[in-house]
């Protein structure tokens, strides 16, 4: 396949500027221009965007469209037609979610002597950790600390982040990485055996620690063999959709839906540890995603009906450079460490617009400005658009980018010799439930760990920093639950009677009964015109 013979003119100004632009120093924006850019290009502030909540804990807050919609539904099953007398399964802690959350908190949880039950929407495994690709960062040389690595965080965050979450993030950041080092994760090592540290926007140090560019399949590779190898049960196919409460309203299981036989299951716990990831396959604003298949906010929308509080949800993050072609690639990530190595960002005439250093929303903003006002993107055969990333500038990438590399090669792209034409994609979910530093949520009982948790990275994500969250309140989620230690409600006192509340406030609203949630898969069936 390769690009397309009319991007010939716009490929060659990209490499004839290659050698000015290696001389060219592009100064950081300052905190007024870079204000001014956010409000105005990223998409967190197209009011057509957002709506207001019309009930429930976060009553009144602004959030995307695509969740008010999924929030403001009703459950996919008829709460009278659900036998809570005899549950399907009874565990001491239910843990929601395959990915690195989910799995580090049964493996605490475990070893810390507690019954576990996972539960996952597709398989054990199938989560946004699986395609993390820069890295994790953690503060592990001599010339970095926790705490630069809290100021960064917070800096990043736009000083929004909830500086007890910031501070329990960064601490423990040592120990996690010792932990899957431990635990046979094998990340990059220089030539005089120290850990190989990378560079990413927001960061002042190096502090990116990485296993070539397909470090999250690493680090699950080694995780579900540990589970495996623990014989740690875990439900395949099988997403929750919805919360089970006691007479107390402190939360005691949940209700799955197995997705091979079409019925629906009752799991009776002590504590539920929710880490069932993010928001992305809502496609946010029509954007493109580098999400997997089930990222559709089931973890938000079930605990939001049974009480819980969100922080942050006005704010989704936008990754700068998704793919753009080859479209059978579309909204794929392009790592950011790519931009650390060197990489520029430079438009259809082969002109830098920005500090590759930025922070990602700042970057994305960038490239969204380019294209839509300034008029200098480059445009797909198919009307969609983007700019380059002048990947030739890094040296031994066929190497460090092994996976990205081959996954251009197969439509005929030689990322050593050829940029990568790229776009702002949805990437990430800012927001979500409000937890302690102890992974608590305001619902008694329930847990949160991952990307469902909100108010550690503000609104705005670091690099490298969401690999480290779901591994440090993962186990703190676990050890939390572990020292709770809550009752077994006995099975009449258990209830979905806040559905039944739920479900009376939508039709006060004029909610239609078809609408329900969660949407446990994206539908991407044609519509007709």
């Amino acid at each position: 396949m390769g690009y397309p013979s009319h991007y010939d003119q716009t490929l060659n100004m990209v490499k004839e500027t290659r050698a000015f632009r290696n001389t060219q120093e592009i100064a950081r924006l300052n905190d007024a221009e870079r204000t001014e850019l956010i409000s105005n290009f990223h998409p967190d502030y197209r009011p057509e965007g957002m709506a207001a909540l019309r009930l429930g804990s976060n009553k009144g807050d602004r959030v995307p469209v695509e969740l008010a919609k999924a929030l403001e539904s009703y459950s996919i099953f008829n709460p009278e037609d659900l036998n809570l007398s005899a549950p399907g399964y009874t565990t001491d802690i239910l843990i929601v979610g395959g990915g690195g959350a989910g799995c580090s908190a049964a493996l605490t949880a475990h070893a810390g002597g507690a019954e576990v039950l996972m539960v996952t929407k597709l398989r054990l495994g199938d989560a946004n950790t699986l395609m993390a690709e820069g890295g994790m960062c953690s503060p592990v040389r001599p010339e970095d600390n926790p705490y630069m690595h809290f100021i960064d965080t917070i800096g990043g965050g736009h000083y929004t982040n909830v500086p007890e979450l910031v501070k329990a993030l960064v601490m423990d950041g040592p120990e996690i990485a010792a932990w899957l080092m431990e635990l046979g994760v094998m990340f990059d090592y220089e030539s005089d055996g120290s850990l190989k540290v990378n560079h990413c926007g927001g960061h002042s140090r190096k502090r990116m620690l990485s296993c070539k560019d397909l470090t999250g399949l690493e680090i699950m590779r080694v995780l579900r063999d540990e589970l495996r190898d623990r014989q740690i049960p875990c439900l395949e196919f099988s997403p929750v959709v919805d919360l089970v409460l006691d007479q107390n309203g402190a939360c005691r299981g949940a209700v799955l839906y197995n997705m091979e036989t079409s019925s629906f299951i009752v799991v009776q716990a002590k504590a539920v540890i929710m880490a069932s990831g993010g928001i992305g396959r809502l496609h946010i604003q029509g954007f493109p995603t580098t999400n997997h298949y089930g990222a559709t906010a089931d973890g938000l929308v079930v605990a939001y009906r049974a009480g819980a509080k969100m922080l942050h949800m006005d704010s989704i993050q936008y990754h700068p450079t998704g793919t753009v072609w080859p479209e059978q690639l579309l909204g794929q990530l392009i790592t950011e460490v790519m931009r650390g190595h060197g990489a520029h960002l430079v438009n259809v005439s082969g002109e830098r617009f920005i500090n590759e250093l930025e922070c990602r929303d700042t970057c994305a903003s960038a490239c969204i400005r380019e294209c839509s006002e300034r008029g200098n993107g480059v445009f797909t055969p198919t009307g969609s658009e983007g700019v380059w990333l002048d990947t030739p500038l890094i040296a031994d990438i066929k190497n460090h980018f092994v996976g990205i590399y081959q996954r251009f090669k197969k439509y005929d792209i030689d990322i050593q010799n050829e940029p990568i034409l790229v776009y702002p994609t949805q990437h990430y979910q800012n927001g979500g439930l409000l937890i302690t530093p102890q992974a608590e949520t305001s619902l008694p009982g329930l847990y949160a760990a991952g990307e469902v948790a909100g108010g550690i990275q503000g609104k705005n994500r670091l690099a490298g920093n969401s690999l480290l969250d779901i591994f440090v309140y993962g186990r703190r989620a676990a050890r939390r639950a572990l020292e709770a230690n809550g009752e077994t409600a006995a099975p009449e006192y258990l209830t979905v009677e806040h559905l039944g509340k739920w479900h009376a406030q939508l039709s006060e609203l004029g909610v239609s009964e078809e609408r329900q949630s969660p949407v446990l898969l994206p539908d991407y069936t044609p519509k007709p015109d």
